[in-house]
């Protein structure tokens, strides 16, 4: 299937490991071009080298204001264009109620939640029609996670603004869409599956509770997330796509 990716120019955050750099590959594989950033400048040169020369990285944190347009400048200076954007941030510190302090939320929200807004906010502006912006959220939108609290108070918000988000840019035909990955084998779930007393043990229980009975791998993530961004998803928008293997059992 043509995905109708060739020659358009994504940005892709938090892409140097994990979800955005599986979304990266993918949307590369396909044809586009990408602009990927992550925070550490030697880490997001590595990643953009490996990905090849239709890749360009920018060193910024996601919770600085200046970011957004950075990137979007990055992406018409080094391709010409700029047709989406895939807001991909690590997740906050894991935790239980009494364990995260003012200043863990405090960081998580300028990262995780106002950094978003605000990049949505700028390719809102810088697109055209057809363009599109997608939200890494998490299965935490439905149902919180255990320990996850942080997590658990900031993407269902995410998740309420990018549906406010697609009811204001959808009469100019830019998407916005949501995906809300399950348990993906990334550094990330091996880190939290490795702060249990049997690693082994926490990751069989977990998978034992999901219908395809493992975790995902992180480029079946990165495919869904291509296919989401693309013209060939031109009249899917507003909605929020669990990749999770079956976890979610609501409709």
């Amino acid at each position: 299937m043509d995905l109708g990716l060739k020659d358009r120019v994504y940005v892709v955050t938090g892409a140097t490991r994990g979800l955005g750099n599986a979304a990266a590959r993918q949307l590369l594989a396909d044809g586009a071009k990408v602009v990927i950033t992550g925070r550490d400048e030697k880490q997001v040169a590595e990643a953009a080298a490996e990905l090849g020369p239709d890749a360009v990285g920018v060193a910024v944190d996601n919770a600085d204001a200046a970011a957004p347009e950075r990137l979007v400048a990055a992406a018409r200076e080094h391709f010409g264009g700029f047709h989406g954007v895939l807001v991909s941030v690590g997740g906050p510190p894991p935790g239980f109620v009494a364990d995260n302090t003012d200043e863990q939320w405090r960081a998580a929200f300028e990262s995780v939640f106002l950094g978003a807004v605000r990049l949505a906010r700028t390719a809102a502006a810088e697109l055209d029609e057809g363009g599109a912006i997608g939200f890494v959220l998490s299965g935490s939108v439905h149902e919180p996670i255990p320990g996850l609290t942080i997590s658990n108070g900031l993407r269902p918000g995410l998740a309420g603004f990018a549906k406010s988000l697609a009811d204001e840019l959808g009469p100019r035909g830019i998407r916005v869409v949501g995906l809300l990955p399950g348990r993906i084998d990334t550094d990330r779930m091996r880190d939290l599956d490795g702060r249990s007393a049997d690693p082994e043990a926490t990751r069989a229980a977990n998978e034992s509770r999901i219908p395809l009975r493992r975790y995902g791998a992180p480029e079946e993530f990165g495919r869904v997330a291509a296919f989401l961004l693309s013209p060939a998803a031109s009249y899917v928008t507003g909605v929020m796509v669990p990749v999770d293997g079956g976890t979610r059992h609501g409709f």
